[in-house]
Order: C-alpha cells, then structure tokens, then sequence
C-alpha cells in the first residue's frame, strides 16, 4: 500500500475500517481489540480518531456485538506504523507482542520492519523472537512466523543452473525464477531480491505465450507479474512500480505484454510511473503475439 495524490491531498485508496454511528451502542467492546489505538469513544459513540492509525487489517472486526465496525475501500491517510508504535509500547509487552503478531500473520512485513526499528531505538526487547529485531523479522518473511496465507510469504532462492547447450528437447528445463511472491499486489519494493536488479513486469499470459519465458526473458531479472484488465487497484501498480525505481533502485525495466489492446495498459502504468519518478531508468517494452512470437522489442 503507497501513498497517491489527490484532491484532498497526500492520500491512498486502501482497506480502513468503517464504523456505522446509527447501529453502534457505545459499548466499548471493540476499543482493548484495537492495540493501534485508531478508535475511542466519544459522545457515547466508537468513533475511528484518525486515518493514520488503522491499519485496515480488521482486529476489531467479531468484537462488536451489534456489527457496527466493517471494512472499505477509500482514500485514505497513509497508515503510519511508528506513530502507532509510539502509542503501543506505553501499553505494556503484552500490548507490544500483540500488535507484532497481527502484523506477522498479516504478512505486513513492511509494518513489522517498522515496528521492530522502534523497539530497537527505545531499546525494548522483542517479543517474537529470542534474537535481535532484525533476525525476528527475517524469520517471519522466510516463512517461519506461523500464521498466514504461506502463498504470500517472500523468499529468496537460487536460480536453477542454465540448461545444457545444444537444445535438447527430451531434457528438463531449469527454472530461472529467484524469488517469491510475484503478483504486483503481493510483492514489497523493499525486499532485498529486487534492489538494484534488472525488473521483468510481465502481463500475466506471457509467460503461457511463450516456449523459452525462462531463458530468453527471466533469466538474470527479478519478476513482477500483473494483468493490466482484471486486476484491481492499479493506481497502486503505479505506486509499486515508481517505488521499484526510486527505492529498490532498479536498473533497467524490461515490459512484456501481449499483443492484445488491453495489454498496453501495463506499458501505459510503467510509464507513468517512471515519468513521477525521481530517478530515469531504461524502459525496454517487448510484445508478444497470440502464437508466441516477438513482434517488437524496443528501448523506449
């Protein structure tokens, strides 16, 4: 989830919770199940004090007994992770390791970095793990936190060594894929896989089109994967991709879409993205026909 910029200002459409004032009862049952601190009662209502402080996640979602609290879609202030931090650790360890684990079983690997950092700069030890912050976090993003969907989780692996020459049909190709996750909603710009690599954003029929995906175009790229018509919020695939320039410093972008209409909507992303960008990187766009042939392949 980035930041965008509206009419109303620095703001970002993102899931934030949603509190019906006719329906609820003051009853206060939501408020020790929101540890972030983003709900209060006021005028006998719960009432969500500030944007910045929900994280959209949803734990107090099941603690209202007349269901008054939901989740939507809006534009709202950016989530700021170390000012709910801030809040947190004046309400004790217990409070503390709470919050860490809705962030780790959430897979808000970003957040939980954040949150981590704040406890190593006041000096308070973390409660997820024995070891220093930054081990508690590397153990959460390889998939050993519990808790989860484990399709999200990122890892880093080796890639699979090159194929033999000769191009032995009968023999198994090696797979050149180096990371984990690879849909534009699910992968972070932080993760170490992609600073400073050359990025493939691939339209997700790509890789079906094409018999050599792997070796002529993944090998050697880090991956992201997207489709430009059926994918929901892309006002965040522009975000993504302009932080992969700017923060993850990547070196080159290479485009890979179809020859379809609807395809070009990827490009379009990626250029927009590098044109609000404060770094310049080479765009090259690759387009790939409905029978796996290249059509055009240009630095743009």
């Amino acid at each position: 989830m980035l930041p965008i910029k509206t009419r109303k200002g620095f703001a970002m459409k993102r899931k934030i919770i949603s509190i019906d004032q006719d329906a609820c009862t003051g009853c206060g049952d939501c408020l020790p199940n929101c540890p972030e601190g983003a709900i209060q009662l006021i005028d006998g209502k719960a009432r969500l004090i500030g944007d910045l402080f929900c994280d959209g996640l949803g734990a107090c979602l099941g603690h209202c007994p007349v269901g008054a609290i939901t989740i939507e879609e809006r534009d709202a202030e950016p989530y700021d992770e170390k000012r709910v931090m801030a809040n947190i650790v004046k309400q004790g360890p217990n409070t503390i390791k709470a919050h860490l684990e809705h962030l780790r079983d959430h897979q808000q690997f970003d957040y939980l970095q954040d949150a981590l950092a704040v406890l190593q700069d006041k000096g308070i030890p973390n409660p997820l793990h024995a070891g220093t912050a930054g081990a508690a976090l590397g153990h959460a993003v390889h998939g050993h936190g519990g808790g989860g969907c484990p399709g999200s989780r990122q890892m880093a692996f080796a890639a699979a060594p090159a194929a033999p020459a000769g191009g032995d049909e009968s023999g198994k190709r090696p797979s050149q894929l180096t990371h984990w996750p690879l849909q534009l909603h699910l992968i972070s710009p932080r993760a170490p896989h992609y600073q400073g690599s050359d990025l493939l954003l691939a339209a997700d029929c790509t890789a079906f089109s094409l018999a050599d995906f792997h070796k002529d175009f993944l090998k050697g790229r880090t991956l992201a994967v997207a489709c430009p018509k059926l994918d929901e919020g892309q006002d965040v695939y522009v975000e993504k991709i302009k932080a992969l320039i700017d923060e993850a410093r990547i070196n080159t972008l290479t485009v890979l879409v179809m020859q379809v209409p609807c395809c070009g909507g990827l490009l379009r992303m990626a250029q927009t993205a590098a044109q609000q960008a404060t770094r310049k990187v080479p765009i090259k766009c690759v387009i790939v026909s409905l029978q796996g042939t290249i059509l055009k392949e240009e630095w743009l």
